[in-house]
């Protein structure tokens, strides 16, 4: 996290989740999702002061952590593939299985996300964040018709990637 200031603090209280489950539609890794999402707190510090209120908060959060995220897409597409080994051995110790399950849902819905081409993938993670067709083609520059198109697609292609009919 950026230096102590206790506006951001406040402002990340409220939005820091969101930004993390945008870094974690982006990045596979855990901890290179952790490392994206600071790197987004600490571009969106460095931001507020940009900031004049034209606009909903949340959008300007959302618009800073894509932006980012996308960056680091494109530089670790460039970057050479590595093999990676899975440091985090699972746990011995009890755990219910109604989070089991949640994770794994999660983790499935994060895995089609990522999978899908980067222009889908932006909408459908925009829209998973509750922001509507219009605030969404605010965000990324397109029109509300073209993003509609793009959601429309982007859940038919989550919805064969995930097996399911709902």
């Amino acid at each position: 996290m950026p230096p102590r200031d206790p506006a951001f603090e406040a402002i990340w209280r409220d939005h820091g989740a969101m930004v993390a489950r945008i870094a974690a539609t982006y990045e596979a890794d855990r901890e290179k999702a952790r490392e994206l999402t600071q790197d987004i707190a600490l571009a969106l510090w460095r931001a507020m002061s940009g900031f004049r209120g034209e606009g909903a908060l949340k959008a300007f959060i959302a618009r800073i952590a894509h932006n980012r995220a996308v960056s680091h897409v494109v530089k670790a597409r460039n970057e050479p593939r590595t093999a990676v080994l899975d440091d985090e051995m699972p746990s011995t110790a009890p755990l219910a299985e109604a989070v089991l399950i949640g994770n794994d849902r999660r983790e499935r819905l994060f895995a089609a996300v990522r999978s899908l081409p980067i222009g889908y993938a932006q909408v459908i993670s925009l829209g998973l964040e509750g922001f509507g067709a219009d605030e969404i083609a605010g965000l990324l520059g397109l029109t509300p018709n073209n993003v509609a198109v793009r959601l429309t697609r982007a859940k038919a292609m989550l919805k064969q990637a995930l097996g399911t009919d709902t």
